[in-house]
């Protein structure tokens, strides 16, 4: 490992360095030659990143890390439960015996003023030993004493159990189970603020913003004395992704990422119970707790095949937690496996030689005369009928060719099969247009495909073909994918082509399918919502500005038209009189909607199907 950093934008940070060697320090330089991959993790908050970043600086110490190299650690709030009176301290020490530990703190300032917060809501012991044995012998209270901030277990003020009471309300207080603090910091606030006594209101603010960042919640550090380890997956169609966080006293020591081939119909409880048994092959560090997203099967045979495993033996529990900070790191491994599946199908797309293996391929199993260079993706994309648009992305030489993408809208259509016909009709008059006048042909639009890929099975494949060969082109080959099986289908056969699930060509064909139901959705998202803008528009006294609001308001379209009179009254700038005219309208127009999907339907003819 060579370099360890954080960043709220990655690309931006990488950014630094792509740039010419000799614009980059020599220390850069030297890194740069040196590297021969990058990883990431993803974490919550700006405390998390800064907190994990010490750890693993501290622990792998890498060469090109400036920071942290003097191995100081961030501060904490401990607790001295093995004291007769316990104490409350900042310490850098993690070793106390019989110490409950809270933190760690990446802020000193804020750790020391929220110690006297705390000590003015418990007035709990802070004196070191020394002393709180001169009080003792002397019967007189130390200065915390003194001043009230202590409740004085030293001199005798209130007993020992008395004082222990206090520390455990503190300690609960500072595990979140009880926010009763909080709650009396606001109140004060609004009672100094109401009595006109600001300067009193501000310093109450201060302190309960202090509170607030202090109890952040920190997944990179959870309790001292929990030793776990916690798998997030990731999957799709072909392979998934494991994450999974090395857990121990309460500090994620260690991460590890790995992929997992994808057989059909594995569900997630299949492959966990894979990931599980992969990550503890010839292993004895087996922890008490495995947190997982879902339980694998063979729950029972899996927890005692890995208690076998552990060397002082110990039950296993295997366990999907629900709430807390062990959800939370639960979701950041989720969230770094969905990454490293990203990233590995980003790296696989841009293989130079995956690439070619996939055109290959796909001109084999489809019996095509040459390699599909450019290859066309055909979706559709409709509410219930309405709004109806179809999308056309490109892929040249297996590469997203963006540029080269349309859109298509659709006004008039029966069903899926039309409206791919439709598509292809007018696809092929751009197709004989250049064919005729080359010369006027400009743009990547213009270039004539070797492969048509339609999003759907044998009824879409064989209108695509049938719209092309009417127009008088047959010289490109027509293939469609089904969703779910992922089985290739060509024009008037009755049977599909089935590409081996490991295959490039398989990849391909699923990262195209996926590309043109994306581009066909975010499109039709578009004009439902510019259809609902213009159609608000029409009622007096609702302006573009209202509209705008409005849909900011309730944040997306489906919420909007599913709301009450009463709800959108609620929202800015629109009273009761004007909410009842939208609804009303909003109303009147899905009617309409509805009586043109059963006109439509009525039309079909028998057998056919919407």
């Amino acid at each position: 490992m060579l370099y360890i950093g954080k960043a709220k934008n990655l690309r931006a940070r990488l950014a630094n360095y792509f740039q010419p060697l000799r614009s980059i320090a020599p220390r850069t330089q030297r890194m740069l030659m040196l590297a021969a991959r990058l990883d990431w993790t993803v974490v919550a908050t700006d405390t998390e990143a800064l907190v994990l970043e010490h750890t693993w600086i501290t622990e792998f110490q890498p060469p090109f890390n400036v920071q942290f190299k003097d191995d100081k650690t961030y501060p904490y709030l401990a607790v001295t439960l093995g004291d007769e009176a316990p104490r409350l301290m900042i310490t850098r020490n993690e070793r106390i015996r019989g110490a409950r530990y809270f933190g760690p703190y990446p802020k000193v300032w804020l750790v020391k003023e929220m110690t006297a917060l705390l000590q003015q809501a418990f007035p709990i012991r802070t004196c070191n030993d020394s002393d709180y044995r001169r009080a003792m012998s002397s019967g007189r209270p130390c200065l915390a004493g003194q001043i009230g901030r202590c409740a004085g277990p030293c001199s005798g003020t209130v007993t020992t159990e008395v004082h222990r009471a206090r520390v455990e309300q503190l300690v609960s207080f500072l595990s979140g189970a009880d926010d009763q603090v909080r709650r009396e910091l606001s109140a004060a606030m609004i009672l100094a603020a109401d009595e006109q006594r600001f300067e009193d209101a501000a310093k109450l603010r201060d302190q309960r913003e202090a509170l607030d960042h202090v109890m952040e919640r920190n997944s990179a550090a959870l309790s001292m004395s929990l030793d776990a380890d916690v798998f997030g997956l990731k999957s799709d169609e072909l392979s998934a992704a494991a994450h999974q966080f090395i857990i121990r006293g309460g500090r994620i020591r260690g991460e590890r990422s790995w992929l997992v081939d994808v057989e059909l119909d594995d569900s997630p409880a299949v492959l966990l119970e894979q990931v599980l048994q992969s990550a503890y092959e010839g292993s004895s560090d087996v922890p008490p707790v495995v947190l997982t997203s879902v339980l694998p099967e063979n729950l029972e045979a899996l927890e005692d095949a890995l208690r076998a495993r552990r060397p002082r033996g110990g039950r296993v529990r295997i366990q999907v937690p629900e709430r807390g900070d062990k959800a939370q790191v639960l979701s950041r491994a989720q969230l770094n496996a969905g990454e490293n599946l990203l990233r590995h199908k980003m790296k696989r797309a841009a293989d130079m030689t995956s690439r070619t293996d996939a055109l290959a391929e796909l001109q084999k199993y489809l019996g095509l005369a040459e390699a599909p260079l450019r290859i066309e993706g055909i979706d559709v994309s409709h509410l219930h009928g309405t709004s109806v648009v179809a999308s056309l992305v490109v892929f040249e030489d297996a590469i997203a060719a963006k540029s080269a993408y349309r859109k298509y809208r659709i006004e008039h259509t029966t069903d899926d099969t039309d409206s791919i016909a439709q598509v292809m009709s007018r696809r092929a008059t751009q197709l004989l247009q250049q064919q005729e006048k080359p010369s006027e042909s400009v743009g990547r639009y213009r270039d004539r495909p070797q492969l048509f890929l339609i999003d759907g099975g044998m009824p879409q494949v064989n209108a695509a073909a049938r719209a092309l060969s009417e127009a008088g082109v047959r010289d490109i080959a027509v293939v469609g994918v089904a969703k779910r099986l992922e089985e290739l289908w060509l024009p008037d056969d009755p049977f599909p082509v089935v590409l081996p699930r490991a295959s490039e060509a398989l990849f391909l064909v699923q990262r195209i399918r996926d590309e043109a139901h994306r581009f066909a959705l975010t499109f039709q998202r578009q004009r439902r919502s510019a259809a609902i803008s213009s159609q608000l528009a029409e009622i007096p006294g609702l302006g573009t500005k209202r509209v705008q609001a409005l849909l900011k308001h309730f944040g997306s379209v489906s919420r909007l038209r599913d709301a009450t009179a009463e709800e959108i009254g609620a929202a800015p700038g629109i009273g009761s009189q004007l909410a009842a005219q939208i609804r009303q309208h909003l109303q009147h127009v899905r009617e309409t909607r509805v009586a043109r999907q059963d006109e439509a339907r009525a039309k079909l003819e028998p057998g056919q199907n919407a």
